[in-house]
């Protein structure tokens, strides 16, 4: 592996420090010329739409004697919907109303070439039932809007006017939702506030006052010029876009929404077309369709915002990589989620290693690893056209994305197949695994060495640290559990395999039923429970029903209570647990990172990989692969949705399945996991909730 050295410079200068030799003395490297003297003319790191627009058709003349479905079912909907139904029976008797699930919903709007059996379904009943109107909602989160949104482009697209209702920061994702999928004009009648938060008394009220009058304008004012004009899509064409000094650069790409607000390297002809030497892709050659703004992304908008992040050129693989996950919706789906999942990447195999990659102490924070993790965010912005505050609705905000690397040799070294292997690929096959995260940090540190004790300290972890805090929202969520090689190899002592580990951290890892029933219902994700006719007795009781809960032994953290048994529930699931032996290894520690689905790509090289690598001063792949006598795996039967069955109070007193959230999984490139067999390409190992 080449040594490389790190530059104090302007981020222009920054891909080439990591070709730079090494010219530093006492610590301090000299500055190149500065970037502000010269000027550059620049690609465009935006793709075009894939998507034609849908000729909207004609508002209503009045409600009289129209059919309108009330369809959704999120964010309190069993009350505002109700509401609606009565106000429009009320000022047009001769109306015809279908609510919620008399007529369902469409679910997410596919992306294009993506066949959605729901999304078919209900177009089928809006003309059977000859519906004149759909209203749809309610949008109060990251994927619920997107979700309820899709009913109201399934109804465009088949000419019947539409109005969405959302609250107040949800109204751009609304738009934004139907601008992708063709739909520039999407009505959106907005709720005063935070859905749950509001009593029934408030909801109704606000039904009355603010929504009604909103809806009903909706559906019979006709579609304005201006907002056609306002909804139409628009992307930079392919070739230079502006010529400019590097801070005219970095101005024009941050108020162009290019950027993720921090400099970049200026991405120029010549740059780029470095990059482009690392493919055997043809620049133009087309990667697909990448949600959810729909784009058609390119080889070259790879290369280009691959320049901007301050890559080295030969990471070219690695980002293609990357971008063909995102068009996974097992990965790509919870990125919308109020709930502020984190993107992050992991690889396996020798060129993780050839390339400098790091494993160790401090991994995710090491120069490469931090580069690639960049390249993410750029990517999510320039290549999905994910926006804070307008489709990437995270509360609080979001971490950067972060490269992890698998020690394939330390797993090796325990006994355990590393990740990849797992998946059915081969020890010496290169792949890059992305998935979500929705925490960081808070190391557990086992104390021993007894792999029984370890097993249940990190059972504890795993029960503490869920998709939502106190483990409110779904009861069996995926993780990925970080160990250190010692820690591992402890583990490896009773556990053969990493699916032993999982067998029994699942037997392990319970919840109190009366823990899991409480933080459910006072602290759901959706809408909240109506004590007159859900009290918390009745949801814990449809818990039990619904997650198995059963009298166990008491878990051994909870021995202190001096009790034998108790009710509980399982916190964990058999694959939607990934286990990679990553991190310092002179420290004994484990992490869980509870997140979102994920999705495995194989690293494609070109074919004069080891004469580009070695203009670039790497030494040849084959010196970093490794000998190991273990067979890949036959990857497992896929788990369907997030959890089975799933606790949501956003459809009432009652409990159900979730509904899907997301986008289909297919398009250019992307292939279903075969039930037996392996081969290159995608595959999915942990599906999300929204199949």
């Amino acid at each position: 592996m080449k040594k490389m050295t790190l530059t104090i410079a302007a981020a222009a200068a920054f891909a080439a420090a990591f070709a730079a030799e090494e010219t530093c003395k006492d610590g301090i490297c000299p500055l190149p010329a500065s970037p502000s003297e010269a000027e550059f003319a620049v690609l465009s790191p935006v793709p075009e739409t894939a998507v034609e627009t849908v000729k909207q058709g004609p508002r209503l003349k009045s409600l009289d004697g129209k059919t309108i479905a009330l369809v959704g079912g999120s964010f309190m909907a069993s009350v505002t919907h109700s509401e609606l139904k009565n106000l429009i029976l009320k000022e047009f008797p001769t109306a015809k109303v279908y609510l919620l699930n008399e007529i369902g919903s469409a679910g997410v709007y596919p992306r294009p070439g993506v066949v959605r059996r729901e999304k078919d379904e209900f177009q089928r009943k809006l003309r059977e039932f000859k519906v004149d109107a759909v209203v749809a909602g309610n949008g109060g989160c990251g994927l619920c809007t997107p979700k309820e949104t899709g009913s109201c482009i399934a109804a465009e697209v088949l000419g019947i006017p539409s109005v969405m209702v959302a609250g107040p920061g949800f109204v751009k994702q609304a738009k934004s939702t139907a601008r992708a999928c063709g739909v520039r004009a999407l009505r959106v009648a907005e709720y005063p506030g935070s859905f749950a938060s509001h009593t029934r008394e408030e909801l109704v009220a606000n039904t009355r006052k603010a929504l009604w009058p909103a809806v009903k304008k909706a559906l019979v004012e006709p579609i304005t010029d201006a907002e056609l004009a306002a909804g139409e899509a628009s992307a930079a064409p392919n070739g230079v876009v502006l010529t400019g000094t590097y801070a005219e650069i970095q101005r024009a790409f941050l108020d162009s929404g290019w950027t993720d607000g921090l400099p970049v390297a200026p991405p120029t002809k010549d740059a780029v077309a470095e990059f482009l030497r690392f493919t055997d892709l043809a620049p133009d050659r087309e990667i697909g369709v990448i949600p959810p703004a729909q784009r058609a992304v390119t080889v070259r908008h790879v290369a280009v915002n691959g320049v901007m992040a301050g890559c080295p050129p030969e990471f070219m693989p690695v980002l293609l990589a990357f971008a063909e996950a995102m068009k996974a919706g097992d990965f790509r789906r919870t990125l919308v989620s109020t709930h502020a999942w984190t993107p992050y990447c992991w690889l396996n195999g020798p060129v993780a290693r050839q390339l400098g990659f790091d494993s160790a102490q401090g991994e995710i924070s090491e120069p490469k690893n931090a580069v690639l993790g960049r390249f993410i965010n750029l990517a999510m912005v320039n290549l999905g056209g994910y926006r804070v505050k307008e489709n990437r609705m995270g509360t609080f905000g979001y971490l950067m994305p972060f490269t992890l690397v698998e020690n394939d040799a330390a797993a090796i070294e325990v006994g355990w197949k590393p990740y990849h292997m797992q998946q059915g690929y081969g020890l010496n096959d290169s792949t890059l695994s992305c998935a979500s995260a929705i925490n960081w940090g808070n190391n557990l540190v086992p104390a021993s060495s007894d792999p029984e004790v370890i097993k249940n300290m990190i059972a504890w972890d795993a029960v503490e640290k869920q998709q939502m805090a106190v483990g409110s929202g779904m009861p069996r969520v995926y993780r990925t559990f970080l160990l250190t090689p010692d820690v591992a190899r402890d583990l490896a002592k009773a556990y053969k395999s990493k699916d032993d580990l999982e067998a029994a951290l699942v037997e392990t890892a319970r919840n109190p039923l009366g823990s899991r029933a409480y933080a459910n219902y006072y602290g759901n994700p959706g809408s909240a429970f109506d004590p007159a006719t859900c009290p918390l007795a009745r949801q814990e009781a449809a818990i039990a029903e619904a997650e198995g809960a059963k009298e166990t032994a008491t878990p051994p953290w909870l021995a202190w209570t001096g009790l034998k048994s108790m009710k509980t529930v399982p916190a964990m699931q058999d694959g939607k647990s990934i286990f990679l032996v990553t991190g310092d290894p002179a420290r004994n520690k484990e992490q869980c990172v509870p997140g979102g689905g994920s999705a495995t790509v194989k690293i494609v090289l070109p074919a004069k990989w080891d004469a580009l690598m070695a203009e670039k001063g790497y030494e040849p792949l084959e010196k970093f692969m490794l000998r190991s006598d273990m067979k890949p795996d036959v990857p497992k039967p896929k788990v369907r949705g997030y959890d089975r069955p799933g606790v949501r109070a956003d459809v009432g007193p009652g409990m159900r399945r979730p509904q899907g959230n997301g986008q289909g999984f297919g398009g250019q490139g992307i292939r279903r996991r075969p039930q037996g067999g392996r081969g290159p390409g995608m595959r999915r190992r942990r599906p999300s909730s929204d199949e």
